[in-house]
């Protein structure tokens, strides 16, 4: 009774706490987003003067600036490339290059080129991403006010891997955040920090899966949907071994043994998750019950008071994302907002939907229609000045010390709040094949995905779409549930012709016969999740940022040694 009563007065104490801190963010953020123009030219200001006597601002004269236009006269368009003599100088230590602050850590993600991409981080920035996670937790808190009464489950990575050359931490932003949560906030959370730390695959899931079914979950937001899906599934694999786990109060899961430095950091990792951990008989009870009735632990089931799922849910993340459902049940899923490492872009403010409101009070926007990529003297949109339904690439200025800065990200404008675009991410600029003049790009074959699924009821867990040049023609990998067989040539027939639907070259190719139809290989049961360990495990990529690759640019062996069988192309 009074762990019961103290744990109410703990949920009063966070609905309390969010509510009064969301309202604050919500008075400036409407503030803001009524008043675009302004605060998009107040704001670029402000960067130009705080950050004028830096190297990269005396050699751009930022203290000339006065108006966008001045700024896109001084300061040329970059990609991160150009970027990257600036940061390498930053990373050696040097002061006072892109910003008058210097940046506390860097966060790395993975760019086009092999070499990571290091960004800064600086005490206004992740000040900001803070006011912004804090408004997402108020606008749910509105719409789902259960959210909070029971446990919250986030995945993070490392707040610190290693040290540039100037011993600036570098890491992830998400373990940063996870270790400012207040106390009242992180009790919550049944994950804890070390869990990111744990660096074999299998066993962090394994653990992950654990001790969240151990838990009565009312909130679970993980960026990409794929790792809410692979919790799922590892759930479903272990039921009886979790169950045991939680009634004997145990981990479930050996430590490493072995007498050299890393195995016994990795083993102390272990021992201190399991040390927080005590038998747990009512829980096991009723995870026993679930299983008994429904016959797996599926979280619809495990988590009845689960009030919301927070995940991308558009680009190539959203394929994805439409797979919760067997899992999860009719759960409300909130978009995440446009995130990058760089910056976050966009709040969203209602369910099932990646629509969300550009975050203009915190980064300075410019936008280059779709059509004009590329060319010598693009035309520059503000923030006020786009249109519903037009697709651009953004621009992007922040207050770590980028600068007109090319995200290589695509977006349509869904409509407007207040004065501020309601936006939604399409794809990444370069995610695009040509084999003939099609100029296939993945929010196509995300849409045809789709219809092609309605079309023929087949459930497909992943595909892949790999140019041949040589044959004119897509390869299509196709990922079922089972291995069992299936014809494919009907989703193979019905993805070909959505893409002649929603690509108006691509019918025009095919009908001439320059394109042929795809050629179809069925790929083993598993395949995308395999393939994205291994990315995680040997590529370092981290699995809270990942992305399927929905197209392709060529076989590789990993997935050659994945496909069961080809089928012939389509009739012409």
């Amino acid at each position: 009774m009074v762990c019961r009563k103290r744990g109410a007065r703990v949920n009063w104490l966070v609905r309390f706490v969010v509510r009064v801190r969301g309202h604050v963010q919500r008075f400036f953020f409407e503030r803001a987003a009524a008043r675009t123009a302004e605060t998009q030219r107040k704001l670029l200001l402000r960067l130009m003067s705080k950050n004028r006597a830096t190297a990269f601002g005396r050699e751009h004269h930022f203290a000339r600036i006065q108006s966008p236009e001045d700024y896109r006269r001084h300061v040329p368009i970059r990609e991160f490339e150009e970027f990257r003599p600036w940061i390498e100088r930053v990373e050696n230590g040097e002061k006072n290059v892109l910003t008058r602050l210097q940046p506390f850590m860097f966060s790395t993600t993975s760019g086009t080129t092999a070499q990571p991409k290091l960004i800064p981080v600086t005490i206004e920035w992740i000040h900001n991403l803070g006011s912004l996670m804090r408004l997402w937790i108020h606008c749910n808190l509105r719409d789902h006010p259960t959210m909070l009464d029971g446990d919250i489950l986030s995945f993070v990575s490392p707040s610190i891997e290693g040290r540039t050359p100037g011993g600036i931490p570098v890491g992830s932003v998400s373990g940063l955040t996870y270790k400012r949560v207040p106390w009242v906030l992180r009790r919550k959370y049944p994950l804890p920090y070390e869990l990111s730390e744990v660096e074999d695959y299998e066993d962090r899931y394994w653990i992950a899966a654990r001790l969240a079914l151990g838990r009565d979950v009312t909130t679970f937001a993980a960026p990409n949907p794929s790792t809410l899906l692979k919790l799922a599934e590892v759930g479903v694999a272990n039921c009886e071994e979790i169950i045991r786990s939680v009634r004997d109060g145990v981990l479930g899961v050996d430590a490493p043994v072995g007498a050299g430095k890393h195995a016994l950091k990795q083993g102390a990792l272990y021992r201190s998750i399991a040390a927080g951990l005590r038998p747990d008989p009512d829980r096991a009870r009723f995870l026993r019950g679930v299983l008994e009735r429904h016959g797996e632990l599926l979280p619809k089931h495990c988590w009845p008071n689960l009030a919301v799922l927070g995940c991308w849910l558009g680009g190539s993340a959203g394929v994805q994302s439409r797979r919760l459902r067997p899992f999860y049940g009719d759960v409300p899923r909130r978009d995440l907002g446009f995130r990058a490492t760089e910056a976050t872009m966009s709040l969203p403010m209602e369910d099932e939907t990646p629509n969300g409101v550009l975050t203009v009070g915190t980064n300075f926007y410019e936008f280059i229609p779709e059509a004009e990529r590329g060319t010598e003297n693009p035309t520059i949109f503000l923030a006020h000045e786009l249109e519903v339904g037009e697709c651009y690439h953004i621009l992007l200025t922040t207050c770590s010390g980028l600068y007109r800065y090319d995200i290589n990200d695509v977006i349509e404008v869904r409509g407007f709040y207040k004065s501020a675009p309601i936006i939604a991410f399409i794809r990444k600029g370069r995610d695009m094949s040509n084999i003939t003049g099609e100029k296939l790009h993945v929010g196509q074959v995300a849409g045809a995905l789709e219809r092609a699924e309605k079309a023929t009821e087949l459930s497909v867990v992943q595909i892949q779409m790999i140019p041949d040049a040589g044959s004119s023609r897509y390869d299509l990998l196709v990922e079922l549930a089972h291995d069992d067989f299936h014809d494919l040539d009907p989703f193979g027939e019905a993805l070909d012709a959505a893409l002649c639907d929603l690509n108006c070259e691509y019918i025009v190719k095919r009908k001439s016969a320059r394109l042929h139809p795809p050629r179809i290989h069925r790929m083993r049961a598993g395949w995308s999740g395999r393939r994205q360990r291994d990315d995680v495990v040997c590529a370092g990529k981290r699995d809270e940022q990942y992305k399927w690759l929905l197209l392709a640019h060529a076989w590789d062996d990993a997935t050659r040694s994945e496909r069961l069988e080809r089928q012939t192309g389509l009739p012409g």
